[in-house]
């Protein structure tokens, strides 16, 4: 880990005992996929006429589908019907052409010796293409759990103690990685010890601070460093 990364004075949020299970975000920690995320939906709410920026919708990052079409209703009303229809045929055409996995993670997640899951914000479909493309669905399948298994997404912990209640471990044993504010206070709501991710081109100068300040114990920019943390 580059030691100029901030980082909190001590662990807030540490097992009691080893680590059991390392759970995985995956959009802006395992694929480098929230600003073209991002964008495309940018892109397609203008020219339904829904003028929104790209670092305004940024701050959506980390949240659930349903939660983020809540926040842009509250905003401009009914969205457009054919709205999101148009965005996925997009933005899974993109991801098709541009999509890259993070640095590190193939290796990183072979090498850990531990159980690992992901825990995404993503559905099933998107999660399939996007792991797919990246070459690191085998790595997790079938052991892939989405927001639209709960009844809350994050900042709730609904997701994370459904992953771990699915894996079997204590809450307490679980280690999470995530690069939203909202994952890291949901890792921290369930319990759970947050690692935070700036590694993704998404990630902002003052990222790190957020993800602190959301009660992450640490910050890392390369997903190799995960392996030492989980010891």
């Amino acid at each position: 880990m580059d030691s100029t990364l901030p980082q909190a004075s001590a662990p807030r949020h540490r097992q009691a005992g080893p680590v059991g299970l390392v759970i995985f975000d995956c959009d802006g920690v395992l694929i480098d996929s929230e600003v073209l995320a991002c964008r495309t939906a940018a892109e397609t709410l203008g020219e339904f006429g829904l003028a929104i920026t790209l670092d305004e919708y940024l701050q959506f990052v980390g949240r659930s589908a349903r939660d983020i079409r809540a926040e842009l209703e509250a905003r401009f009303g009914t969205l457009p019907a054919a709205l999101q229809t148009t965005e996925r045929e997009r933005l899974f055409a993109r991801f098709t052409a541009d999509l890259k996995g993070m640095a590190g993670a193939a290796e990183t997640i072979a090498g850990l010796g531990l159980p690992v899951c992901i825990a995404s914000s993503s559905d099933h479909e998107r999660l399939r293409h996007t792991l797919g493309l990246t070459g690191l669905h085998d790595l997790f399948q079938p052991h892939i759990f989405s927001a639209t298994e709960v009844a809350r997404g994050k900042p709730a912990p609904d997701l994370f103690l459904h992953a771990a209640a699915r894996m079997g471990v204590d809450p307490a044993a679980c280690l999470v990685v995530e690069d939203s504010p909202a994952g890291v206070t949901a890792a921290v709501a369930a319990g759970m010890r947050a690692i935070g991710f700036i590694g993704g081109s998404h990630c902002r100068a003052d990222h790190a601070d957020r993800l602190l300040a959301a009660g992450a114990d640490t910050i890392i920019d390369r997903l190799s460093a995960v392996t030492a943390l989980a010891r």
